[in-house]
């Protein structure tokens, strides 16, 4: 009644049942059975042997040997014509194990024992030895052919090895012989007891294993056949190994024709901007990494089906990969329903890229492998040029429409070998995972710069942009993704400094300037409180007169006891920083105040940044320091670029009113080097425009077009009713060039360097501050400006430089530690380009350094001449 209450419900066989119950059992003792034939030949050769032997007389005189022998070799018999049947298919008399078990186990325990008794009972006479030897072999050959084939069955060889003992006993009839069979019979029985405890116990284990694992995999089938989910395996090749046949039939395809396939083909490939291709599975697989719930579109024909694909690596006790396991389910309701909150939470909505957050888990994955080891990886960090200028000309959706556009070239030329994301604006980032090799990166991002200076057709506009790529790259040397970014960013920088629509590989010379501006911008913040900063004047000069007419403001570091630090390097980053701001009050407060000890007959310009113009207070800045001085609000003048102008807005011109009504004059500086039309120059007040050095200097050079610039700018002015100061002039030629077009200020080295202010208080009443040109007749060489890094070779040993001034017949270098004059160099700007240089002076590591032969600027810089005039005008305008 027990074992009916706990029996299970789906009617498995019970694991306390008997033990010819038990398949495994019986199918061992058919087999004994089916060979017991080898038994029935050895018993058959003993009772020959006994009697036929010389030896043995009397053996058909004593009916108790051969009589009892013969029975047992009729139980043998028996037992053999039984298994014999066991062969036949279908026999009835095998398929009642309880009958068929005791029929054996009986026959192999009564035979065994009455041949064992007629065994020992007969023993050959002395005389006969040569036979006693050969019935002795012949004897104890039978015992191991049967001990062999009961061996099969371990019941069945207890049961035989009693019988035997018991049957020796009895057929020796010898009481030390009985007594020892005994005690191993009764060893035995014990054996037996305990061995059929064993056998229970594992075969109720082995019985609920078997029935755990039938169980677990009619579950894994009855989830299969349902339709909730699917399972599959690859081989480390991303090769699948298995699949469920279910997903194999939705796919219009059998499992045999899918094993062999990469995993990816069973996923729809992604079209254009399609960002729901979710194009992470080829890049969790390629990098190694576990995944879990990654949406996939499935490649079913005719029909748009969604899965859920989860996996995770494999690898083997040395934890070497072996493949790909995992499972996946159908997400194709679901994800209709829930699309647009999944896009929010992963991609970006506009162009449907990995957004900032994915991308960044994306990386961080990409460095380190499924067990955490790191791995090689590379980073591309890219931005767009002129796309400010889309949105301020043509509108925030054309610029949209750009961004979708972007994304669809970047995510075509990128495919599976890595991630496109978008990080905000018009930046973005690809994860390249396992590419590191300099050549393949440098294809890529030249794909992506061709790719997007083409021409984006956008509501019936041409819009063109261009791009600019950062590019860092991690070896596998544990570099973590914070730092592999901040190294991308480092090249993106330089890449934009080596004039745009370029690529740059991070260099550990960029994290070095990096961490100067970084110096550099939290000294600066203690400058003005630690007195560093200070203002020198340089003179304007009047033409015609050729007396001072009043000074520009120029600004100078001087950091503790260090070298004067050149304002081209803390300009840039006070605009940056946002420190131009007090630095600019702390300018016109002091120009104001040193104004007062000019007298009112000059006027002190000072420029304003356009971080400065946009900065509300400005105004009522300038009237406290006006007031603080005791000055006249004219004699300040401030100088304004041409940079305010890309913000058109009615703020902007609002300010321009408000400074005007100040009662300062405004002047435009850098006249023609921005991107101002000549129509603001009407709605602007100025009351001077500065005409930049760039068209000053080398004017006189017939060959060019600078005088008829200069001309038109002073004509233009002329027409306005303003004045007009050329900035820059050094020579004589050029001076006489800029007296002859009708300029009326002219401001330069050839009237005076940047001076203290007692200097300048001390040329004004020199002479009444009439001063006299003095300088070259004629222009130098001009110097470009540049910053890249380049290979110098010189004695058999090659050093990495920077080249930070160009001409056509030398440079300068830096980089390079006390170089004596005339030391031969070989410099390698490029592959295809090595130049043979000369020292021709040093000090500490720059040198100044004379090609062998003239050459083309722009050979050696690649056309990064672009922004000098940015740059050169903030080191002047500083």
């Amino acid at each position: 009644m027990k074992r009916a209450i706990v029996r299970p419900e789906n009617s498995e066989p019970s694991f306390d049942g008997s033990l010819f119950e038990s398949p495994e059992f019986v199918t061992r003792l058919t087999r004994v059975a089916q060979l017991w034939h080898y038994v029935l030949v050895s018993r058959a050769l003993v009772y020959f042997a006994c009697a036929f032997f010389p030896g043995l007389p009397g053996f058909f005189d004593r009916p108790s040997q051969w009589l009892v022998l013969a029975l047992g070799i009729g139980c043998d018999l028996v037992l053999t014509v039984i298994g014999q049947l066991s062969r036949t298919p279908g026999n009835a008399l095998a398929r009642r194990t309880m009958l068929w078990g005791t029929s054996c186990m009986t026959l192999i325990a009564l035979g065994t024992l009455l041949t064992s008794i007629a065994m020992f009972v007969s023993s050959p006479s002395v005389d006969a030895t040569p036979y006693a030897d050969a019935f002795a072999a012949i004897r104890i050959g039978a015992v191991l052919v049967a001990a062999a084939a009961v061996a099969i069955a371990r019941p069945a060889f207890f049961a035989f090895a009693g019988a035997t003992a018991l049957g020796g006993a009895i057929g020796k009839a010898s009481m030390p012989f009985a007594f020892a069979a005994m005690i191993f019979l009764f060893l035995l029985i014990v054996m037996v007891r305990e061995d059929a405890r064993h056998q229970r116990r594992t075969e109720r284990a082995n019985r609920k294993a078997i029935s755990d694992q039938q169980r677990a995999l009619n579950l894994v089938r009855d989830f299969e056949r349902a339709g909730r989910g699917w399972f599959w395996e690859t081989d480390r090749h991303g090769q699948l190994v298995y699949i469920s046949p279910t997903v194999a039939a939705k796919l219009g395809r059998a499992p045999s024709d899918l094993r062999g396939k990469p995993f990816t083909d069973i996923i729809r490939k992604r079209i254009g901007n399609d960002e729901s291709e979710e194009r992470t599975l080829g890049f969790s697989l390629s990098s190694r990494t576990p995944f879990k719930e990654l949406t996939v579109q499935a490649a079913v024909p005719g029909e748009e089906r969604w899965w859920s694909i989860s996996g995770h690596p494999i690898s083997n006790e040395l934890g070497n990969f072996q493949g790909f396991r995992g499972s996946g389910t159908d997400l194709t309701e679901k994800k209709k329903s829930e699309r647009e909150i999944n896009q929010l939470a992963r991609y970006d909505v506009l162009t449907g890229l990995a957004n900032r957050l994915h991308i960044t888990d994306l990386l961080e994955r990409a460095l380190k492998n499924h067990i955490g080891q790191p791995q090689p990886c590379a980073l591309l960090l890219m931005d767009l040029d002129r796309f400010k200028a889309v949105n301020d000309t043509l509108g925030h959706p054309v610029g949209d429409q750009l961004l979708q556009q972007v994304a669809a070239r970047l995510a075509q030329i990128v495919g599976d070998r890595g991630q496109v994301g978008r990080l905000g604006g018009d930046e973005f980032q690809i994860v390249l995972p396992q590419i590191t090799h300099a050549d393949k990166l440098a294809n890529i991002a030249n794909a992506v710069i061709l790719s997007l200076a083409k021409p984006f057709a956008i509501e019936g506009e041409q819009v063109r942009v261009g791009s600019s790529i950062g590019i860092a790259v991690s070896e596998g040397a544990g570099v973590s993704s914070a730092a592999l970014v901040r190294n991308a960013d480092l090249a993106l920088y330089a890449a934009k400094d080596a004039g745009r629509g370029v690529y740059r590989f991070y260099a550990d010379a960029m994290h070095n300037q990096a961490s100067e501006r970084k110096a550099i911008e939290d000294a600066l913040r203690d400058a003005l409180a630690k007195d560093e900063l200070k203002l020198v004047y340089q003179p304007i000069v009047d033409v015609a007169s050729e007396r001072i007419s009043g000074f520009e403001a120029l600004i100078r570091w001087q950091r503790g006891d260090e070298a004067m630090i050149s304002p081209s390097k803390f300009i840039p980053i006070a605009e940056e920083s946002n420190l131009i701001v007090p630095i600019g009050e702390w300018i016109i407060r002091s120009a104001c105040a040193s104004i007062a000890r000019l007298g009112p007959d000059h006027r002190i310009a000072v420029n304003v940044s356009p971080r400065q113009f946009a900065n509300d207070k400005l105004p009522a800045t300038i009237m406290s320091a006006v007031s603080a001085a005791g000055i006249r609000p004219e004699q300040l003048e401030l100088e304004i670029t041409e940079g305010v102008f890309l913000d058109e807005s009615p703020e902007n011109l609002e300010m321009f009113q408000r400074l005007k009504r100040t009662g300062v004059r405004l002047a435009l500086d850098d006249f023609g080097t921005g991107y101002s039309a000549l129509g603001y120059l009407k709605k602007a007040p100025f009351d001077k425009i500065k005409i930049d050095q760039s068209f000053v200097r080398g004017a006189a050079d017939k060959s060019s077009m600078n005088a008829a610039i200069i001309s038109s700018i002073v004509g233009l002015a002329a027409a306005l009713k303003m004045e007009t100061t050329a900035e820059g002039v050094e020579t004589h030629d050029d001076l006489d060039l800029i007296r002859g077009l009708g300029c009326s200020h002219v401001q330069g080295y050839i009237y005076g360097r940047p001076m203290s202010l007692d200097e300048a208080v001390a040329l004004l009443r020199a002479d009444g501050g009439r001063v006299v040109a003095q300088g070259y007749k004629s222009a130098r060489e001009t110097r470009s400006r540049t910053f890249r890094t380049i290979q110098v070779e010189s004695g058999g040993h090659r050093y990495e430089a920077i080249v930070r001034n160009l001409s056509t017949r030398g440079a300068l270098i830096e980089g390079l530690w006390n170089v004596p004059a005339g030391t031969g160099f070989r410099l390698e700007f490029g592959p295809d380009l090595v130049l043979d240089a000369e020292a021709r002076w040093s000090d500490q590591n720059r040198v100044g350094v004379q090609f062998a032969q003239a050459v083309e600027i722009t050979a050696l810089i690649g056309g990064s001449v672009a922004g000098q005039s940015v740059r050169a005008r903030i080191e002047r305008a500083a």
